[in-house]
């Protein structure tokens, strides 16, 4: 979704309502995930004064557990869905 939505070729509330979400909701995610990539400057509540490696590991910390949250996100959603064809009436 966000790979999407910089590749620019639809607007970023075109690729919301593709998605199913709010304008509002993937403009969050766009800059969370331009500050994880580098490409924007820390949150004023991020804190340096650790070394480059440590920011680095966090960041890749960060990016692994956005990963591991969608995939259980899409798991939950699988499961509720097949679980609904099985369960009696």
């Amino acid at each position: 979704m966000i790979a999407v939505a910089r590749k620019g070729e639809a607007s970023v509330s075109q690729v919301a309502r593709d998605f199913g979400i709010s304008e509002s909701c993937l403009q969050r995610w766009l800059k969370v995930a331009d500050r994880e990539d580098g490409l924007a400057p820390p949150a004023s509540g991020d804190r340096g004064g650790g070394g480059q490696d440590e920011s680095a590991e966090l960041r890749e910390l960060r990016r692994r557990n956005k990963l591991l949250e969608q995939e259980n996100e899409i798991l939950r959603r699988a499961t509720a869905y097949f679980a609904r064809d099985v369960l009696p009436k």
